[in-house]
């Protein structure tokens, strides 16, 4: 298996508001999102704390409601701090790509690929925040698909793009620790409390 040609692939990829743009159907979701989306300090403070700039390479459909909760507040982080760049691939025209990066058998997106110097693989985030992913996975063992998408969706307005931010920092080299603590896991319960955020419905599959 041949080594990705990140530098290829990030010449070739879209910016967000070029993404945003292409994604008629959902465009104002996305601009809604990104909008409304608010980088908490620790967040801008600790992506600029590394010293030099990292380039994030995201597999992305506008369809995914993951990537729609959550690819936004990367975008505005980078747009904030001017230490993140981040660029858009579609995952259904990069399928090289996407299978160097599989959630067991599933093609489960976002992607969020972290790039050093030389275009080196820093690290990967995706598809999900890791306290949302394993209530997911226990979940769907007694819960239907279609009950499940709506608590999904109250979880990411219930965490506001924090978690996401977190764990992808959590890759960069470390300046000085993040002083903000990590919210502790929320029980089953708590997740069907939480109010819905206005995000779409379109997901391929649980993963």
């Amino acid at each position: 298996m041949r080594d990705l040609d990140f530098r290829a692939l990030w010449d070739r990829a879209l910016t967000y508001d070029e993404f945003v743009k292409q994604s008629t159907e959902h465009c104002g979701l996305w601009t809604g999102v990104y909008r409304l989306a608010h980088i908490p300090p620790w967040a801008l403070e600790r992506a600029c704390e590394v010293g030099r700039t990292y380039r994030l390479l995201v597999l992305a459909e506008d369809w995914c409601g993951d990537a729609s909760n959550t690819v936004p507040y990367v975008a505005k982080l980078g747009a904030l701090g001017h230490c993140l760049e981040m660029r858009i691939l579609r995952r259904d025209e990069n399928p090289e790509v996407m299978d160097r990066y599989l959630s067991g058998a599933a093609r489960a997106i976002p992607i969020v690929i972290v790039l050093g110097d030389a275009w080196r693989e820093v690290g990967h985030w995706g598809s999900r925040p890791a306290e949302l992913q394993a209530w997911v996975l226990e979940a769907r063992k007694t819960t239907p698909k279609e009950e499940l998408y709506p608590q999904i969706r109250r979880w990411y307005a219930k965490d506001k793009g924090e978690s996401t931010l977190r764990e992808i920092l959590a890759l960069l080299p470390k300046g000085s620790s993040v002083t903000t603590s990590i919210a502790p896991a929320r029980p089953e319960q708590e997740l069907s409390s939480l109010a819905p955020p206005p995000v779409a419905d379109h997901h391929e599959g649980v993963a």
